[in-house]
């Protein structure tokens, strides 16, 4: 079989990332209160008919011609899955793609779920890379958000992965919790400095709606510190993280040099492509889009029935993938290769958009090296979405 082009076109001597896979396992323990992701409650029944579902729609997607080098577990909660499941869905990747023998395998995993027993089957089935939702090191805060786990077990938790044999290890911390201050967010980025993890991810956290959290917040009183204080935590925890021998490489991503940063992440910030599996999983791929549906029960009924499980199918205009390439690029500390984007779309982004992004450039929010390389300062970061505004509705001519 002629292996198919894909959608972009690639930068004369140089190749696009390999595509990736995104599993999606969308049961949890418990629903955490501020959560909006597409996911429900644990049963081990429904479990085990969906992971087998689920291979049944990797095999039928089986291509030998799509070269793929990371698989990434998200969720919900993956580390509820046994490490068979784990094993037989990583060997359904494998017999259906070319799958690189170097790939980078990721499990999202909390730390109640991650027992000794569990990681090291994890690690016997394939899986390379931990992703640890620990959140907060501090247990009052983690009492507020419903997680189910305290500072000790995720510390533990830790431990376990190490000996495990796991040597890429991520942790993630919300910033701008419910009754949180600076100081206190900061005692939570020390602590992580201390387990001494491979990658971080400081993310900020969002109140929905439609979130119990924000009732909650209601009933108790608690409010999120000033935006002022939100950026006092942004910037001295990554100063923090700088001192500690990270590098960050995107808005909310930091990790050791040494080839620890998440591969199969910079994949949607890099203009690459993914299959995504499972329910509610999205994908990018040969130059179209889709997802999937988002009903565990359907999706393990459409399945059964041999019913197609991918919705709203549909192939990406140009002026779309040129807006996407801005803005996620623009997140990644390097910013944007101004002559490889030329090259690849045919655009001088500083001709076009120059005379609106020169004012941040003088406000010390982007930083511009003609010819050569836009990218945001840190300070830029926290205004990122003010300046990708500049980038909103333009057309390609």
């Amino acid at each position: 079989m002629e292996k198919p082009e894909t959608s972009n076109t690639a930068v004369p001597g140089s190749r696009l990332p390999a595509p990736g896979i995104y599993i999606h396992i969308p049961f949890c323990a418990a629903i955490c209160n501020y959560c909006n992701f597409n996911r429900g409650l644990h049963d081990v029944g429904l479990r085990q008919r969906y992971v087998d579902a689920l291979i049944v729609d990797i095999r039928s997607f089986a291509d030998p011609s799509i070269q793929a080098d990371t698989i990434f577990f998200g969720g919900g909660t993956p580390s509820l899955l046994a490490p068979s499941e784990v094993a037989r869905i990583i060997q359904a990747c494998r017999d259906s793609f070319d799958l690189s023998p170097d790939s980078e395998i990721t499990i999202e995993a909390n730390p109640e779920s991650s027992t000794e027993e569990a990681l090291n089957g994890f690690r016997a089935a394939g899986a390379n890379r931990l992703s640890f939702g620990v959140q907060s090191f501090r247990d009052e805060e983690l009492a507020r958000l419903g997680r189910l786990h305290s500072s000790h077990t995720a510390r533990q938790a830790v431990k376990t992965a190490r000996a495990a044999g796991f040597d890429n290890l991520s942790l993630d911390l919300m910033m701008w919790l419910p009754g949180q201050r600076t100081a206190e967010w900061l005692t939570s980025v020390d602590a992580l400095i201390d387990q001494q993890p491979d990658h971080a991810s400081l993310y900020l956290l969002e109140i929905y709606p439609n979130a119990p959290l924000r009732d909650e917040m209601a009933r108790a009183g608690w409010s999120v510190a000033p935006d002022e204080d939100a950026a006092e935590m942004y910037l001295e925890g990554l100063a923090r993280l700088d001192r500690a021998g990270f590098e960050q490489y995107e808005i909310s991503n930091v990790a050791r040099p040494a080839a620890r940063r998440s591969r199969h992440n910079l994949k949607y910030w890099q203009e690459g492509e993914w299959l995504g599996f499972g329910c509610g999983a999205h994908a990018t791929f040969r130059g179209e889009r889709w997802r999937t549906v988002s009903a565990t029960g359907d999706y393990i009924d459409r399945i059964s029935a041999g019913r197609d499980v991918r919705l709203d199918r549909r192939t990406l205009g140009t002026d779309e993938r040129v807006e996407e390439a801005l803005f996620m690029g623009l997140r990644l500390a390097e910013g944007l290769d101004l002559a490889a984007f030329h090259r690849r779309h045919g655009i001088d982004i500083w001709a076009r958009y120059g005379p609106d992004l020169s004012t941040y450039v003088t406000a010390g929010l982007l930083r511009h090296e003609p010819g050569r390389r836009l990218a945001l300062t840190r300070d830029g970061m926290l205004l990122a979405n003010d300046v990708m505004t500049v980038f909103i509705g333009g057309t390609v001519r």
